[in-house]
């Protein structure tokens, strides 16, 4: 009896340590005015608890400030670089000049070669060489067992989404996705996928309610989920099982809520979405129950000079003096 309540002991103790207790990731943006340092930036993660980051493209000086952090980090290939990266030795420069020097004091986890990159875009006949030839990089400097090359898709790239369990890749997708899968599954790597139910709730107001895309309906719906976040993410796995590859894990490399900007942009609505979705994320969706889902918020910062929607400028987390915008626990 002792022994047993010892071992329950230890468990306690290292219960933060637990993969559903893990931290929760946010996305570093930088489209903005009065923004901190890149080495405040980084303390204000720690001190937040915040264990992951995504920066879109390589920084030498974020990449300073993360040295000794243990920040998990996915670092993007940026999409006007895809097409240099078609070339072997400029992918092994990429990878010599913004990863090999940093590989030993930064956590990278994942390099997200193209961002949201849909098929028919010129850049599109770049994503698959460009990942193989980092991948071979990766492997040349012996980092493909700590770093893993991948890409970041969305939900444009789906059909059939509801319900969930009919989700398939788009005709115009297939062709573009379906060797990235076959390439992510054998060499072991999770598809990236930013969601949004912010979008899908103002393009389809009739259907969706506010509640159902922030966490808060009551009860299932008659496809048996209780939000949007967990519909969207299980129709990606649909359309994953769809093509073969059931087994493919998926990280969810964005996700946010405006506070302003447009139809249900409020402070209280995108509050309620992050605080909800980092709780959330601790555990697993219907058709992935056995969590955590590995979730990057979206953003740090609002980006006030980010093109697009008024909305664009107002996912941040935190204002640019570093104060919150949300009273939210990144560890809850």
């Amino acid at each position: 009896m002792p022994t047993m309540l010892i071992l329950v002991g230890i468990i306690l103790s290292i219960g933060l340590q637990l993969p559903g207790a893990q931290s929760i990731g946010a996305c570093y943006g930088v489209n903005g005015d009065n923004l901190p340092s890149k080495q405040e930036v980084v303390d204000l993660y720690k001190s937040n608890g915040i264990s992951g980051m995504r920066i879109y493209g390589p920084d030498g000086d974020t990449l300073e400030a993360l040295k000794g952090s243990n920040i998990e980090l996915i670092i993007d290939v940026p999409r006007e670089t895809l097409q240099v990266l078609t070339d072997v030795s400029a992918a092994n420069d990429w990878v010599n000049e913004f990863i090999t020097p940093y590989s030993q004091d930064v956590n990278f986890k994942y390099i997200a070669v193209g961002n949201e990159i849909r098929p028919g875009e010129n850049e599109a006949q770049y994503v698959l060489p460009a990942m193989t030839n980092i991948q071979s990089a990766i492997s040349s400097a012996n980092l493909q067992g700590q770093i893993k090359v991948s890409t970041a898709i969305d939900a444009t790239l789906t059909t059939n989404t509801y319900p969930p369990s009919n989700g398939v890749f788009t005709d115009a997708a297939g062709p573009y996705i379906k060797p990235i899968i076959n390439f992510l599954v054998e060499n072991g790597s999770p598809l990236l996928v930013n969601v949004y139910p912010y979008f899908a709730y103002i393009n389809d107001q009739k259907d969706i309610t506010l509640e159902y895309a922030i966490f808060l309906q009551q009860g299932t719906n008659e496809a048996g989920y209780q939000n949007l976040f967990d519909a969207m993410l299980d129709s990606f796995y649909a359309a994953l099982e769809s093509v073969g590859a059931s087994n493919l894990n998926i990280v969810v490399s964005e996700s946010g809520w405006p506070s302003e900007g447009g139809d249900g942009a409020t402070g209280e609505s995108a509050a309620t979405y992050y605080g909800n979705l980092i709780t959330h994320a601790k555990g697993g969706t219907p058709k992935r129950p056995n969590g955590p889902i590995e979730t990057y918020l979206f953003a740090m910062f609002d980006e006030n000079k980010k093109p697009g929607a008024e909305t664009e400028q107002h996912f941040g987390l935190f204002r640019p003096d570093k104060l919150p915008k949300y009273q939210i626990s990144f560890n809850s």
